[in-house]
């Protein structure tokens, strides 16, 4: 079996450490919050560029108290991606405000900045971009559109830690950016973490205190908040991983570089082009599929796991009725939800696995070669 996602190798190649780590704090006597989680904010905020980093319990926390800090609240609209885990859209709809879609630019799969204009109405508060797959979304225009009218943005850096775009990391472009440190993320946690990035130290202060129950000082609330602290364990884990990151994305993106160099010479699949401009961390590697679902049943078929990044669009979702969409709103998001396919693509994969894969798509793959070529003679 060639696993999707190989936590346990993870794991392994850093257990000293990782065990260290989590005895430290169990010896401490301190488990919420602490030294070990503001040592993390520091060495997170500094690894993206930026002046704060607020730690949390969740990415979809992080979403939630950025946009609050943003003063976003009812009545209020936010322009996102339908094409995005759904997170990025229920942290709009946490804060009062409603969720107004853009479709997708066809070829990175972000938010393309050419729709966002039509979708600004008196109402519109903030931006919310995605930088989806480890590829960051288009930030010059989006930036300069929100200056045009005076609109605060906030990036969903979620699946993008270490992520860059015209020498700019992830998260330090907008008036903030969040991460998820769910175990699966390029940086994960042994359990659920989020952040906060910011260089605004209004946005960084407001945050940090409506994280911890709208308290500056113990017992004084002077918000009403939540309780989205980070444990410290986990803040002790994500240091341990820090420091391995970038060795894990260079990683990623030479089994990348592989997988794009044998399907490009396969010519049956689309793969995902790198940005220009950038750097793409490549948290997912999907490919485009028109027989999606049957390359995905001969892949399994095979031992090889892949996943689904994502089959329905965040506007065609019962949960989300209300907003009004129908299919054919949002067509470019609406193709690309029929086709993706993602690949095992971590660390600790092999150049003999990505061949493997590629192996399996090839003969999954070679009767549409053969029609292809039937119908060109």
């Amino acid at each position: 079996m060639i696993p999707f996602l190989d936590l346990k190798a993870q794991y392994a190649s850093i257990k000293t450490e990782i065990d260290d780590a989590v005895l430290g704090v169990l010896a401490s006597g301190h488990y919420v919050l602490g030294e070990e989680v503001a040592n993390f904010e520091r060495e997170f905020a500094a690894y993206c560029g930026t002046k704060h980093a607020i730690a949390v319990n969740t990415g979809t926390s992080a979403l939630h108290l950025a946009l609050l800090a943003a003063g976003v609240g009812p009545g209020d609209e936010v322009i996102t991606v339908p094409f995005t885990f759904v997170a990025s859209v229920a942290a709009i709809c946490y804060v009062g405000a409603r969720p107004v879609f853009v479709d997708v630019d066809p070829h990175s799969l972000t938010m393309d900045p050419k729709r966002i204009r039509a979708a600004i109405t008196p109402r519109t508060k903030a931006i919310l971009p995605v930088h989806l797959y480890g590829r960051m979304a288009d930030m010059a225009p989006i930036m300069d559109i929100a200056l045009e009218h005076d609109l605060k943005v906030v990036e969903d850096a979620c699946q993008a830690h270490g992520a860059d775009y015209r020498g700019q990391r992830a998260g330090s472009i907008g008036q903030s950016g969040c991460f998820s440190f769910y175990p699966g993320k390029n940086l994960g946690a042994c359990g659920e973490g989020g952040i906060v990035v910011t260089s605004d130290p209004h946005i960084a202060q407001t945050v940090a205190t409506l994280r911890d129950w709208g308290q500056e000082q113990r017992y004084h609330h002077r918000l009403k908040g939540f309780n989205f602290r980070m444990d410290a364990i986990q803040g002790a884990i994500l240091r341990v991983k820090l420091r391995h990151l970038d060795q894990w994305t260079a990683a990623r993106r030479a089994y990348a570089r592989l997988y794009t160099a044998l399907l490009d010479e396969l010519g049956t699949v689309d793969v995902p082009s790198e940005p220009l401009d950038g750097r793409h961390v490549y948290h997912i590697f999907a490919i485009r599929s028109a027989d999606r679902d049957g390359l995905r049943q001969s892949l399994d078929a095979a031992g090889i796991q892949t996943g689904l990044h994502y089959p329905i669009p965040v506007h065609m979702q019962p949960a989300h009725a209300e907003l009004g969409h129908r299919a054919g709103d949002f067509p470019v998001s609406e193709k690309a939800a029929r086709q993706v396919l993602s690949l095992p693509l971590h660390p600790d994969l092999t150049a003999d696995q990505v061949a493997s894969v590629v192996q399996i798509i090839r003969q999954a793959t070679m009767p549409t070669l053969k029609l292809r070529a039937a119908h060109a003679r």
